[in-house]
Order: structure tokens, then sequence, then C-alpha cells
């Protein structure tokens, strides 16, 4: 077995990395609204409730800034979908400043396992945004005993919306020599299955339609494109 281009691209890694660490001496650091100014009400039906996460979480995740709610359908008669089941939908969005010094976003195909979650489905639909791009995000139905979820999610890095970690840390590392940038988020939203999963996945696409508009407005974009999809 040839192992010359394992050592290639280990060079290359290496190499790359120490390029970007050189570069992290006055690395540009985007002004954005914080997340604690997020709207509780989105699209006029939808209710948020604060769900925050433990200090001890906060510790291994390492945010600058972060987002957890449970968004609900309202009870207004003028505002409700009827033909939307009232299933919560969870959203948390990790955002990191700077990725340069080990601070990264955990990617949901380790963390979900780790905390006892089994992948069921995977897939990689392209949502169409109202009045916006399509972008492809990750959809993952996971089962912990009799409890199942729907889990959409993907990386929203500099403009870009990634469904992929491994573009999205190649991207990094082409921002980080570009831009002087390595700013990055992970936005997940996650359904309860109560009836079947292309129900949760109505209710998800629902939510992250009218969410998206207000999201865009908490993210930095890139000084050089806007929203673009991989």
């Amino acid at each position: 077995m040839k192992t010359w281009p394992f050592i290639l691209a280990s060079f290359i890694l290496v190499g790359t990395l120490g390029l970007i660490h050189s570069l992290s001496h006055g690395e540009y650091i985007p002004a954005k609204k914080s997340f604690s100014e997020f709207p509780m009400t989105i699209a006029g039906r939808w209710e948020g409730q604060e769900i925050g996460l433990q200090e001890k979480v906060l510790e291994v995740l390492k945010v600058s800034d972060y987002l957890m709610r449970v968004y609900r359908l309202t009870n207004h008669s003028d505002t409700i979908d009827f033909n939307l089941p009232r299933i919560p939908v969870s959203l948390y969005v990790g955002y990191y400043a700077s990725q340069r010094t080990g601070a990264t976003y955990h990617s949901p195909q380790n963390c979900l396992p780790g905390a006892g979650w089994q992948f069921m489905e995977f897939e990689l639909p392209v949502i169409q945004l109202d009045n916006g791009p399509s972008i492809q995000i990750n959809k993952v139905l996971i089962q912990k005993g009799m409890n199942y979820q729907l889990v959409l999610y993907w990386y929203q890095d500099r403009g870009r919306v990634i469904a992929s970690e491994y573009w999205a840390k190649g991207y990094m590392i082409w921002d980080a020599m570009t831009q002087n940038r390595t700013d990055g988020s992970l936005v997940r939203i996650t359904i309860p299955v109560v009836d079947d999963p292309e129900q949760a996945f109505e209710v998800g696409v629902a939510f992250l339609q009218d969410m998206w508009p207000r999201l865009i407005e908490y993210l930095p974009e890139s000084r050089m494109t806007k929203v673009s999809t991989l």
C-alpha cells in the first residue's frame, strides 16, 4: 500500500493550518446582532420559548453566541395554518466568531450518536425559500428507544449555506486565506415525529421558510458574495 499520498496530504494540511495560524493576527471579526434580540414571534404564527443550555454544555461548545428555543404555532385563528399540526419545533444556532483556535461547531453526526441517538435515514433535500434561493440541507431521522425525531441542519458560514461538514472546513481554510475570516455557525431544527416523518418534515420546512428572513439578519454574510449554497 502506497503511503506517499497520505504523507503528502498531511504535509499540505499541516502547512495550510500553519498558514491560517500565522494570519490570525488582526483577523476580521464581523459585527453581528446578538441572538438575545432574535424575535420570539416569527411570521406572526410561531411563538418561541427560551430553553437555553447548561453551563457545562456551553463550556464544551465554546460558542461566541447561540440560540436555543422551542417554537410552536399560535392558537390565533387568523394566523394559524390548519394544514399544519401544532408540533413543537426546536431551533439551535451555534455561532463562532473565529474558528482559528480550535473552537468550532460539533457535527450532529458525532454528537447525536454520542447522546444515544441512532441514525435511521439520511437525505440531502433542496429547500426552496420564499422569494429567495434554494438551499441544500441535511435531513436525518434519528431514534432513541421508542422516540423518533427529524433533524434538519446545515452550516451557514460567511454567506454560504453548506450541507457537508468537509466542504465547510474547506471553505473555512479558503476564506481564512482570502478574507481573513473563519466565523461560522451550525443551524439545527429538530421536530418530534408524532405520526410520520413526512409530517414532521412538512412542519420543519414551513418553520425554516418563515424563520429564514430573520435568521440571515443575525448571521454575517460574505463581504464578497451573497448567500450561496453547496
